[in-house]
């Protein structure tokens, strides 16, 4: 009777676990929606920033900004690593730290030292136990993200790019794909080339029309105002990619949970009902041998 106690136990903590998971799924799918309402909203704005951006990069071809120059004598690169505050979302921050841990090892076998930025609690903790150096931070950024919250970590690779400490700056992050799936990406955020931003039309093909513009106040100071909107817009859209897959890899890990837990709670009652029915055979069996004996 003992072991039927214990197993009864297991049931009821497995069936509160399920419901936890099942509610957490709930939870999850909503989120979801929004995020991707979110993530497809910002998607115009950064096309046509970077419609705009390779309109005026090519219509001013004797002033180059700093973010389109490469920067040789520097040992030295930038990673922007985009990752969740929380867990409980599957493999999804497993694959991201994984492409980061091997963008880090070819830079540290081409002699380049890394200085990172970390947007997110988990790819924080990561940075911190390979002891690299990690020059700014934001993590605690909620369910929605806010481009204020932002600028300050993305300021400082900015500065470090534009002041030649650092050759590149790499952006990773989670892109989403669709509900089911969502894909690791490092992606190389600075120096920008033209082929970086070239604006095609509905066919994909980049137009070659040349484009003139009036400047106010100057062209520098435009195309300087720009192409700091441009790269942040790109990781603005990489921190939005990176909450819906967040929430799609959660709803899709507390299915997974929940199902296995109902698949646990099925194979425990099993085992429970076997237990009676060999208790309930085993005392009929006394009964019987007792009368017997009389």
């Amino acid at each position: 009777m003992a072991g039927m106690k214990e197993i009864r136990g297991k049931i009821k903590s497995v069936q509160n676990t399920r419901k936890i998971t099942k509610a957490m799924e709930m939870v999850a799918a909503s989120k979801m929606r929004r995020a991707q309402e979110r993530m497809r909203s910002a998607r115009p704005y950064a096309d046509k920033v970077r419609a705009i951006a390779s309109h005026m990069s090519k219509a001013n071809p004797e002033y180059r900004h700093p973010f389109m120059v490469e920067n040789k004598g520097a040992k030295t690169a930038g990673l922007i690593l985009v990752t969740t505050d929380k867990g409980l979302c599957g493999g999804m921050n497993t694959n991201i730290l994984r492409a980061s841990l091997v963008k880090i090892k070819e830079l540290d076998q081409s002699g380049v030292q890394l200085e990172a930025s970390a947007i997110g609690g988990k790819g924080l903790g990561f940075l911190t136990r390979l002891k690299a150096k990690v020059v700014s931070q934001v993590t605690q950024l909620g369910d929605t993200p806010h481009l204020e919250k932002l600028i300050g970590a993305i300021k400082v690779q900015l500065d470090l790019y534009s002041e030649g400490k650092i050759n590149a700056v790499y952006l990773a992050y989670t892109r989403f794909i669709n509900t089911m799936k969502q894909e690791a990406v490092i992606e190389q955020l600075l120096p920008l080339s033209v082929d970086d931003f070239d604006a095609k039309d509905e066919d994909g093909v980049t137009p070659k029309t040349s484009w003139d513009y009036i400047y106010e106040p100057d062209a520098q100071s435009v195309v300087d105002e720009l192409l700091v909107r441009y790269v942040e817009a790109l990781v603005y859209q990489a921190v939005a990619e990176n909450m819906a897959s967040e929430q799609s890899a959660r709803m899709v890990a507390m299915k997974a949970a929940s199902d296995n837990a109902k698949t646990v709670i099925n194979e425990l009652q099993l085992v429970y009902n076997k237990s009676r029915q060999a208790a309930i055979t085993k005392e009929l069996s006394e009964i019987v041998g007792g009368a017997a004996a009389v």
